[in-house]
Parts: C-alpha cells; structure tokens; sequence
C-alpha cells in the first residue's frame, strides 16, 4: 500500500507506552499428589519421630475341649520404628529500590518472590517424600534426611531378579532400596498391578491409588481392566466425552485411581493405601523477616517435617521399571 508522505510514524515518535501485560504466566507445575491424598497432617515432638506398628495373629481354627484349662500364649510386642525430620527452606532478598519501583504484575517483589518460594518448597518435598531416599542422622556439617516413600517397602515388592533390592527399617534408620541397572529394567504389566492389589489387600490394606510418572501411566490406561474411558460430563449433556486415559483400575481386591506424578520417580509405580502414610511436622510452613545487612528486604520460608509409614504392608511397590 502507497505511504502518505510526511505521515508521523510510531517508528518516528518517542515517548510511547510500552504495551506490558498486568498478568505473569507461569508454566511451572505445583499439583503435589501424594501430599495430597496421604492422610493429613501429623505432629512430630522431636528430630526423629518414632510410632509402633503391631499385627494381630494369623486367622485359624480355634476350638478347645470342653472343660478345658486356660493356656496362655506368649503376646508378641509392639514394633517401634522412625524416621528423621527434615528441613526445607527457601530464603528471598529484594532491594529496596525493586520493592519501591512501579511494576507489573504483581505490587509487592518481595511478597510475590515468597509466595514463589512456597510453591518451590512444596515442590520439594513432593518430589523428597516419593523418592527413595535413606533416612540420616546429619550432623553439624550434614543436614538431617527423612527417609522416603520407596525405601520404606519390604513386604510387598516387586523388583528385578538381577540387582533390585529392598530396602526397609532397620536399627533406627531407614535404608533406601537398591536400584536395578539400566540393563535389568522391565515393562510394566497389568500382571504387576494385579499382584500388587493382592499382596497390599491380603496383607490387610485397602489400596485407593496407584502414583505413577506419565510414561507408565500410559502403559497403564492400555490395561485390560481399566473400568471405562467414558466419563459423564453433566445432567445437560446427553451424550458422554470420550476420555483418553484410564482414570479407575478395577481389580479383584477393589478399585484404584490412577494419579501421574510429575515429581515421583518413573521407575517406580507404588500401590497407596494413603490411611498408612502421613506427613509429621515438627515446625510447620513458617514464613519470618531476616535482620537487615544494607538496603534490602530479606525473609525465609522453612518446614521441619518428616514422613509417617503407619505400616509400609498396607501399600505395595512395583519398582525398576522402564522410563520409556
């Protein structure tokens, strides 16, 4: 098209407003699932917080005489296990001028750079707690750890024939679990998930989930006993959505939800029965100002917590599995 000589061009001028949106769009996941459908919050009194666990003796015929003696039986005792408190933290330091300078979206750096961090931490300990990680005592040079998710299963696992171990409670710690080798890693099978569902159940669980990455979770949704891929959408709408993914596993021992994890690990696909986990805090999410050194507004968010197995044989694992 032919330009009108002489016209003033947004080019030519200065002085025009930048065109800059009052919304910060932000990607970064922050869904924590297994923090989410564990039981709930706990209280712990001390940097290793211990609890018991107990089982009631084998079912069998019980008959006796008549007129018979009373004989008593040895009661067995109680087990007393642990795990180690952890401390996560998050600290922000904005400049006064930064906090004083108009700017977009948000009004405050300093409060938007917390409310960052609390995502960040909440992040973290999702991705601490389902992992498979050794408890440690710390020391002074050494910061304390909880042991995980995955290092707590010994009763009810599957792992590789070849290097794949357990790992479990023992003398005060937990021990990670030892991981297979690339070489010895296997797919997941529906035949996998059905023996999980019949160990965690006949050990007395109730398993609700299943917590897997995305890449099993597919392998999953092609199981033949996924309950529907149709879900209903509303009394007003007549017809049903076809769903993509399986959502329900209906087994012999009940049904479970299938919940991908961005930040559990792939290899391993656990089977929950989320009334036998929780998560002990010692200090809860505590958000404080730091003393000032110069011109800046300086504060930390931390959390002392730990992770609660009520009784790991509730729940299975099926572990050392591929990651594609």
């Amino acid at each position: 098209m032919a330009y009108t000589t002489g016209s003033f061009k947004t080019t030519d001028a200065i002085g025009n407003r930048e065109d800059l949106s009052d919304v910060i769009y932000n990607i970064s996941p922050t869904e924590t699932p297994f923090m989410s459908m564990i039981a709930g919050k706990g209280k712990a009194k001390a940097t290793y917080h211990e609890w018991q666990i107990d089982a009631l003796a084998a079912a069998g015929i019980n008959s006796v005489v008549e007129g018979n003696d009373a004989v008593y039986s040895t009661s067995t005792p109680t087990t007393r296990v642990g795990n180690r408190t952890q401390i996560s933290e998050k600290l922000v330091s904005v400049t006064g001028t930064q906090e004083a300078v108009d700017k977009a979206g948000r009004n405050s750096e300093y409060r938007y750079q917390l409310a960052l961090r609390g995502q960040e931490i909440k992040r973290d300990m999702e991705f601490g707690l389902t992992g498979n990680y050794a408890s440690s005592a710390g020391s002074g040079s050494v910061p304390r750890r909880l042991g995980s998710l995955e290092a707590w299963f010994e009763t009810n696992s599957q792992r590789s024939a070849t290097n794949g171990a357990d790992g479990g409670f023992s003398g005060g710690n937990v021990a990670a679990a030892t991981d297979e080798t690339a070489g010895g890693l296997r797919t997941i099978t529906e035949a996998m998930l059905k023996t999980a569902m019949q160990q965690a159940w006949t050990s007395g669980g109730k398993p609700e989930y299943v917590l897997c990455g995305p890449v099993n979770k597919q392998k999953i949704s092609a199981f033949a006993g996924i309950a529907t891929l149709y879900r209903d959408t509303g009394s007003q709408m007549k017809q049903a959505s076809i769903m993509g993914a399986a959502d329900v596993y209906v087994s012999d021992f009940g049904q479970v939800k299938i919940i991908p994890s961005r930040f559990s690990r792939e290899r391993t696909v656990t089977v929950l029965d989320p009334t036998y986990w929780e998560v002990g805090y010692l200090r809860p999410f505590k958000q404080q100002e730091l003393a000032k050194t110069g011109d800046a507004m300086k504060g930390m968010l931390n959390v002392e917590y730990t992770l609660v197995s009520k009784n790991e044989a509730a729940s299975a694992v099926i572990a050392d599995l591929l990651t594609s």
